[in-house]
């Protein structure tokens, strides 16, 4: 995920939150990756595993993600 300094500065709560559930945050300057956040692992803390992430990777229809996203924005006719 990305994020600006001024979402830094006036969303850290959702931020910190987007951490815990384990995702890393690029915090951006002026257009320009200058930070991450990442979540800490102390002592007899596990990174949190969301269920939902890779649900499509044993789906075939998605192997060429490529592909599988031009279909999608290709339209009906």
């Amino acid at each position: 995920m990305k994020a600006t300094a001024k979402d830094l500065r006036f969303h850290s709560k959702e931020l910190l939150d987007t951490v815990n559930r384990g995702e890393e945050v690029v915090i951006t300057y002026r257009g320009k990756p200058c930070a991450k956040l990442i979540p800490y692992l102390g002592a007899g803390r596990k990174a949190a595993k969301n269920e939902l992430f890779g649900i499509w990777k044993d789906n075939e229809s998605t192997q060429n993600v490529e592909e599988y996203v031009r279909k999608l924005r290709k339209g009906r006719f």
